[in-house]
């Protein structure tokens, strides 16, 4: 009879292997862009992505891109003001010197995904200039949008068809699983799992994450089932540091459909840029009085107070509120996302108000990188929701992620051929597959309903120590040898690292609401905080980041 390591051995020892100069993990915005850029630089790319090449979270961003075009912005407007607005978002935790460098980044990257074929909605018919419209947080009409309301789709489109016409070789269905290092732990590699649990190896000095980021976490979200923070937990167990993981910003407004579990309809921010109104089951606005801007304050301002707004079960109603777009001329054409979604429940947003709730949408933490993508670690580097540049501080400002993900998923690929001719990276054949580890692994719906329940917009630290109690209860060591086993122990593992980190900031920013600890506290809390496993693999908070840190 087999023993069981032997068996274990046999299941995950690599039955093929790979080479590349860049393997890109991920096939979204930050990495189809990195990808792109690699190859005009002349290296060997491999992308690997876990559903078809077209699949992910940038295809579902319908509000737009934030960008100030020369010549193409509100008057008074400037690349200054929209840092400015960033900065204000970021609720004191970004980093300047990375808000102003991303930004200033976008318009050439807008023109670069314009050349490429990229379409994006006019102002007006047979016209060059480019329809904008305004967003929660932005203090002018500077996002720009496709289809209306799918930009996210239009981007990925675009991508997606010049790595075809380039010939970028893209690995899907595939899931990777762990890095590859070298005895002094540099990262030359990694390995993956088909959706069959077939395992290989790619083999390449520099590996980027653009993974996406973690909605899974909770029962409801935006994002699709890939969303799993498989890339936050490859990180970490690679010897990266990721940092603001406690800040997960909830779309104000998504579809509410009563019981609906997982991946729910945005309703685009742009409608309440268009003009529409929250509002509850008695009609009382929701915003009235609760800050300048009303309906269009920053999204953890109008999450926040839609969340206290149901605690008090308005009209009965404690579940949802109402967003009111009846009064928005020609929705149909501008928004046909929305409307097809409202026309499946049988609404019709021209005459009756939609219901709407927050669920999870963005990851403002992760790996923490340079706005070049490099991490800590080196052969690793991160570009999209995965990383944490300095952007977004403790919120993200409306439509910045596009823009991010087209800035630094270039300057990554940049990056990558700079370090390589520099000879700054490892040998790939001095990488040491790992024996075969068991990784803790939590029961998937036990761990969505205590975060939904306890870490998601209003936390305390009651309710964040029940989450650990659930997780250590349900928890169950498990070899990494299924797709599904590697995306449960991610969620694992990155909820352990929230769950930490967010019970460790005893104050209430951003994204991050302690209803124990409601006030903001610039003197202790005007900091980052960085996690890394210990050795025996548990997340644990390491050394506060200093402001002007590492981007």
């Amino acid at each position: 009879m087999t023993d069981p390591v032997t068996a274990l051995q046999a299941k995950t020892h690599p039955v093929w292997e790979a080479a590349a100069d860049l393997v890109v993990i991920g096939s979204g915005v930050a990495g189809l862009t990195a990808a792109l850029r690699a190859q005009e630089l002349g290296l060997h790319v491999l992308v690997v992505t876990k559903a078809t090449v077209s699949d992910g979270n940038t295809r579902w961003a319908q509000g737009g891109i934030a960008v100030v075009l020369e010549g193409e912005h509100e008057r008074g407007d400037s690349v200054g003001k929209h840092a400015e607005d960033t900065l204000t978002a970021g609720a004191g935790l970004c980093e300047e010197d990375a808000v102003r460098s991303i930004v200033a980044g976008g318009p050439a990257a807008v023109a670069r995904l314009r050349a490429e074929g990229a379409r994006f909605d006019p102002a007006a018919e047979g016209r060059p200039e480019l329809a904008r419209t305004r967003e929660g947080g932005h203090s002018a009409f500077r996002v720009i949008h496709a289809g209306g309301d799918a930009t996210g789709a239009e981007v990925e489109r675009t991508l997606v068809a010049t790595a075809g016409s380039r010939r970028i070789p893209v690995l899907e269905h595939h899931i990777a699983v762990d890095a590859i290092r070298t005895p002094a732990g540099e990262v030359v590699g990694v390995t993956v799992l088909d959706h069959n649990g077939v395992p290989g190896v790619v083999r390449a000095p520099a590996v980027l994450l653009a993974s996406g980021g973690l909605g899974q976490l909770y029962q409801a979200t935006s994002n699709p089932e890939l969303a799993t923070g498989d890339g936050l937990a490859l990180a970490l167990r690679a010897g990266a540091q990721v940092a603001d993981v406690e800040f997960v910003q909830f779309h104000p407004t998504v579809l509410f459909t009563p019981g609906a579990r997982g991946r729910l309809p945005l309703v685009t921010e742009a409608v309440r840029g268009e003009g529409a109104t929250l509002h509850d089951a008695t009609g009382a606005s929701v915003m009235r009085g609760v800050h300048p801007l009303g309906d269009l304050a920053p999204r953890d301002v109008v999450s926040a107070a839609i969340t206290r707004r149901m605690a008090q079960a308005p009209g009965g109603v404690d579940d949802h509120v109402f967003l009111d777009a009846t009064g928005i001329s020609g929705f149909v054409k501008r928004f046909p996302t929305v409307h097809a979604a409202c026309a499946a429940i049988g609404l019709d947003p021209a005459r009756e108000p939609i219901p709407v709730t927050p669920a999870a949408h963005f990851a403002c933490g992760g790996v923490v990188t340079t706005v070049d993508g490099r991490s800590g670690v080196r052969g690793l580097y991160a570009a999209g929701e995965v990383a944490r540049t300095g952007l977004h501080g403790a919120n993200r400002l409306a439509s910045n992620s596009l823009l991010e993900g087209l800035v630094v998923g270039r300057r990554v690929a940049e990056a990558v051929a700079a370090d390589l001719a520099t000879g700054q990276l490892a040998d790939p054949r001095r990488g040491m597959l790992a024996p075969p580890v068991k990784a803790p692994v939590a029961d998937r719906d036990a761990l969505q309903r205590a975060m939904s329940r306890y870490a998601a917009i209003g936390r305390d630290a009651e309710g964040l120590s029940v989450v650990g109690s659930v997780l250590d209860l349900s928890v169950v060591e498990s070899p990494l040898w299924t797709p599904r086993i590697v995306e449960d122990a991610a969620l694992t593992l990155v909820a352990e690292a929230l769950v930490a980190a967010a019970a460790r900031r005893t104050e209430s920013r951003g994204c991050h609401v302690r209803t124990d600890f409601p006030e903001r506290d610039d003197d202790i809390w005007q900091r980052g905080q960085l996690i890394r496993l210990s050795p025996s693999g548990q997340p644990v908070l390491a050394d506060p980041i200093a402001l002007e840190g590492v981007a």
